[in-house]
Order: C-alpha cells, then sequence, then structure tokens
C-alpha cells in the first residue's frame, strides 16, 4: 500500500547530480534530455540520485519522454525501502525556465518534482524546480544544491 504523500516545498540535489544534469542538458542540444530523481522526504525532498534517461519522443526539441524501463525498474528496486522516484528532470533547448504547455500534458503525479534546466544558445541557465497540480496550474519550489 502506497502511503501518501505529501507536497513537496523544496528540493536538496547534491552539486555533482546537478552538474551531471547540466552537462546531459548541453550535450544534447537543441534537443531536450530527461531522466528519473531518486530520493526520500516529504517536504523537503533530497535527491540522492539520478537516472538520465534516452528521450524517447517523438520531436525531441520540443517534449520528452522517459524509457518506461528505466521507471520500471526503478519501481521495482525501490520497493520497500525509503527511496523512491520523486521526480524528473528535463532541458527546456529554448531557454524557458517554466513548465511548458507540453510539460503540463504530460503531468499525471501532483507532488513529482519537475525540474527544468533551460538552456539558452547551448549555455545552461539557472534550473528550477515546480509542482505541476491538476487544471494546468504550476508552482516554483525552491531548490538547494549541496555540497
Amino acid at each position: 500500500v502506497e502511503m501518501s504523500i505529501s507536497s513537496p516545498h523544496a528540493v536538496e540535489i547534491a552539486a555533482k547530480h546537478l552538474d551531471e544534469i547540466c552537462c546531459a542538458a548541453t550535450a544534447v542540444y537543441p534537443d531536450e534530455c530527461c531522466g528519473l530523481l531518486i530520493g526520500s522526504g516529504a517536504g523537503v525532498v533530497s535527491v540522492i540520485e539520478i537516472r538520465p534517461s534516452a528521450n524517447l519522443a517523438a520531436d525531441r526539441r520540443i517534449g520528452f519522454a522517459v524509457d518506461p524501463q528505466i521507471q520500471f525498474d526503478a519501481l521495482r528496486e525501490f520497493r520497500g525501502t525509503s527511496l523512491r522516484v520523486v521526480g524528473h528532470y528535463h532541458s527546456h533547448p529554448n531557454g524557458q525556465a517554466r513548465p511548458s504547455a507540453h510539460d503540463i500534458a504530460m503531468a499525471h503525479e501532483p507532488n513529482a518534482v519537475w525540474m527544468i534546466v533551460p538552456v539558452d544558445r547551448g549555455e545552461v541557465v539557472a534550473p528550477r524546480t515546480f509542482l505541476i497540480h491538476r487544471g494546468g496550474e504550476y508552482s516554483e519550489i525552491s531548490f538547494k544544491v549541496l555540497p
């Protein structure tokens, strides 16, 4: 039985994981990169691992799709532990640091963290984290980079 999880209001991520995400974002530019955020916690979510994925979207310049096998493997691996998939990351090659219409349409889990890494002309701009709510509203949540 899954316990209900309260909405996160902050995210913590190690600098090395954020660096890996930002490197992936610039490596595939002008396509979007994507992957899963693995961690624990409720109000403050601690990301302890990332799982990069190939972007399986039909148009990788305007959308992303995480490989379902990576999601399935993570769910199976962390069953019965305190770890879980807390959300995902992806890049926005158009430099926009907010959820796109495509992102909002794909948002099915109300407490999932959406980390968006804007890339403007091949350079990463400040990443931001969001919750996307039912009905298409979204709110930014703070994130802290840990050493």
